[in-house]
């Protein structure tokens, strides 16, 4: 090495280390560019690579480190977006933000540097400062389909959907080879409800060539909600073809019965579903005229002694609550929030979808929140629990079993399973006990419920009839189930 110190040229050492870099060789680049470093110590492209080394070595800390030193010598639009990614990977986005908009003041004409702070201001819900920034890039740099995407996410944020749907048709036109912007504008058209529009979207990305298993799925759950379900199952067929091992593609195959009898949606077509829905989902529920929180509150105070409580005449753990209470499936904390006034707690919330549990945890009303599946919680989670709520829950289970005897094995004597399900209607439909529905999620029937949960041990205090939400302008028939594990039971 010290032949090569001697004779060899920084600069070509450092293109050379930026190549081995680019080729996940890290602990080559590292060693070639220390050997530039000793060569030409203030070299300003090498403090530049030394943080993108530490970056792809997983040590952004160090990264941060390396960009300050730069940064005090020479201050550059370059090094002030490095730290800024460093900074956001650590999850400092207060002082990522500060530094990309440091990278926009060194350099104006940059437009990477105005959309990373348009990202960072989505990031910190600043919508109108996001869109202001993702605009400007966009007018720099049409055609880049990244800064639409941003753009249109930060429309979307602000309540805008008739103006992200805008973003993405000029983006498609702007760059019509680009499948993430194609698959977004089918994505937000069913969201949106627009069926007819995301078939014409998926449509068009088809004629072009510009398709694969997500533009297909897409296309199937479109036609699904438009009734054609003969045309759905095609176009399932079609992403299943693309997509064989991809999780939302077999349960939406599996809902437009190309393959019946799946007992249970998979845990990452769940988890990718919700995280994507997140921060619409309550607002979309309320749409859909959504009634269980309300309902499961009506359920508690007939079935347990909240009055008792509320008087003093009866403890839980805390005192002067009922509780613990277990919310299994519990998404953004809607039945928290329905049950927040009523003498209940400490709660305790599970759900797959991280970014449905960052919005729960934001409402302050759960002591524990834990991203799992319901099942194996209740499986590994050995305490005893006064009351259990699985809200909209086994609309993703077929076969209940295996929760039921769960759940029943994880309550205290005496204590209640307040739940919902949605109604299997026909006597031919399925198994005759439970179905997957087109729309990807199961009914079950009101005798095969009330079977399994008196195999599981539960006395059956009430299955009543309750309309779920509404779909289509039209009532989703369901139950509203309480079992309790009887008092003398140990």
């Amino acid at each position: 090495m010290d032949l090569l110190d001697a004779t060899a040229d920084p600069d070509v050492l450092t293109q050379r280390a930026d190549e081995l870099l680019g080729a996940q060789r890290i602990g080559a680049a590292r060693a070639l560019l220390a050997a530039a470093q000793r060569l030409a110590p203030d070299g300003r492209p090498m403090a530049s690579l030394a943080a993108r080394i530490e970056m792809r070595a997983g040590n952004p800390s160090a990264s941060i480190a390396a960009l300050g030193q730069a940064i005090a010598v020479g201050p550059r639009a370059e090094l002030f977006m490095l730290r800024a990614d460093a900074r956001r990977q650590l999850g400092d986005i207060a002082g990522a933000a500060t530094d990309a908009a440091e990278a926009v003041i060194h350099d104006r004409n940059d437009p990477a540097a105005k959309a990373l702070l348009g990202v960072l201001m989505l990031e910190l819900g600043r919508y109108d400062d996001a869109v202001a920034c993702l605009r400007e890039a966009v007018g720099n740099v049409p055609g880049d389909p990244s800064f639409r995407e941003g753009l249109a996410n930060a429309q979307l944020a602000s309540g805008d959907p008739v103006a992200a749907a805008a973003t993405y048709e000029a983006g498609i036109i702007a760059a019509p080879g680009s499948l993430s912007l194609r698959n977004a504008a089918i994505l937000l058209a069913v969201r949106e409800r627009d069926f007819a529009r995301a078939v014409a979207l998926a449509d068009a990305a088809c004629t072009v060539g510009i398709a694969d298993a997500c533009t297909f799925g897409l296309k199937g759950h479109a036609l699904s909600s438009l009734g054609q379900h003969d045309e759905a199952a095609e176009a399932y067929g079609d992403a299943l073809k693309l997509g064989p091992e991809d999780p939302y593609v077999q349960h939406m195959v599996a809902a437009a019965s190309m393959r019946p009898g799946t007992p249970g949606a998979p845990e990452d077509y769940v988890r990718s579903v919700f995280d994507g829905y997140a921060d619409r989902f309550e607002a979309h529920l309320i749409g859909l005229g959504y009634r269980m929180p309300g309902v499961m509150r009506n359920a508690i105070r007939a079935h347990l002694s909240i009055a008792a409580v509320t008087n003093g005449d009866a403890t839980g753990d805390n005192g002067a609550t009922l509780g613990p209470v277990l919310d299994l499936g519990c998404g953004t904390g809607l039945v928290a929030v329905a049950l927040a006034d009523l003498p209940l707690g400490p709660f305790v919330g599970v759900d797959l979808s991280p970014r449905m549990l960052e919005h729960a945890a934001a409402k302050g009303l759960y002591a524990e929140l834990h991203a799992g599946d319901v099942v194996t919680f209740l499986a590994g989670d050995t305490r005893q629990w006064r009351l259990m709520l699985a809200a909209d829950v086994l609309v993703y289970i077929g076969a209940l079993e295996g929760l039921l005897n769960a759940a029943y094995a994880r309550l205290r004597p005496g204590a209640l399973f307040i739940g919902s399900a949605e109604e299997l209607i026909g006597p031919h439909v399925g198994n005759g006990d439970w179905a997957l529905g087109r729309q990807g999620r199961y009914a079950h029937a009101v005798g095969y419920i009330e079977r399994v949960s008196r195999a599981a041990g539960f006395v059956v205090r009430a299955i009543d009839p309750e309309v779920q939400r509404y779909d289509a302008g039209a009532p989703v028939r369901g139950f509203l189930i309480v079992l309790e594990r009887p008092h003398g039971d140990s």
